[in-house]
C-alpha cells in the first residue's frame, strides 16, 4: 500500500509542489541571516532548504522516471540530517525556555517530515559508493563552514550550548550518512 502511494504519480507531483513550497519558503527563513553572510558562506547557511530543494529535484526527476543518484545521495543524508537537527533544536529550546512559539513547533513537524520522506523513498534512489561519498565530504564540510566558521543557524538560548551542538551536529552527520549506506546497499548490490 505505501509503495503505492510512493508511487503514484499524483502524490508525487502534491510532493514536489510541497517541497517547492517549503523550499521557497525556507530560503526566506535565512534571509536575515544571509544578509549578514559573507558571500562565500551563502551556499552553506540554509541548510534545511538546500536539503529539501536537493529532495525537490530528485522528485522532479523521478516523476518522469529518471534517476540523479548524486542529487538523491544528498538530498537522503541532508534531509535527514537537518530534519532530526531541526526537531531536537526546538525541543532543546522548548526545554531550556520553557515554551515554544507557534513557529517552533512548526519546524518541528515540517523537519521531522523532511527526515522521513528521504528515508521512504531510499528503495528507488540509484546510489553507488561515490554518490554517497560526494554527499558526505559536502555534508561533514557544511558542518565544518557551521562550526568553525560559525554560519550556523542561531537560536538565542542554546548559544552557550556550541560546541556541544558542534560535537552532536558532527555524529548525525556520521549517523545520516551511515543510514544512507545501509539503506541503499540492497540497490547496490542488485546493480
Amino acid at each position: 500500500m505505501i509503495k503505492y502511494i510512493l508511487l503514484d504519480r499524483r502524490f508525487l507531483i502534491l510532493l514536489f509542489v510541497i517541497n517547492l513550497l517549503g523550499t521557497i519558503y525556507g530560503y526566506m527563513w535565512y534571509e536575515s541571516q544571509l544578509s549578514e553572510t559573507l558571500p562565500i558562506f551563502f551556499i552553506f547557511v540554509p541548510d534545511s532548504p538546500t536539503a529539501s530543494l536537493f529532495f525537490t529535484i530528485f522528485l522532479l526527476f523521478f516523476i518522469f522516471r529518471k534517476n540523479v543518484p548524486y542529487i538523491e545521495a544528498l538530498a537522503m543524508i541532508t534531509l535527514f540530517k537537518y530534519g532530526v537537527w531541526a526537531v531536537i533544536m526546538n525541543l532543546l529550546t522548548l526545554i531550556i525556555d520553557g515554551s515554544l512559539s507557534w513557529q517552533g513547533y512548526m519546524l518541528m513537524a515540517s523537519h521531522g517530515a523532511m527526515a522521513i520522506q528521504g528515508l521512504l523513498y531510499a528503495p528507488y534512489y540509484k546510489l553507488k559508493l561515490r554518490h554517497i561519498v560526494v554527499a558526505a565530504i559536502w555534508t561533514l564540510h557544511n558542518d565544518v563552514i557551521d562550526y568553525v566558521f560559525e554560519q550556523m543557524p542561531v537560536y538565542a538560548s542554546l548559544t552557550n550550548y556550541i560546541n556541544e551542538i558542534g560535537y552532536f551536529t558532527f555524529w548525525l552527520s556520521i549517523l545520516s550518512i551511515a543510514l544512507a549506506y545501509f539503506l541503499t546497499s540492497a540497490s547496490r548490490q542488485k546493480g
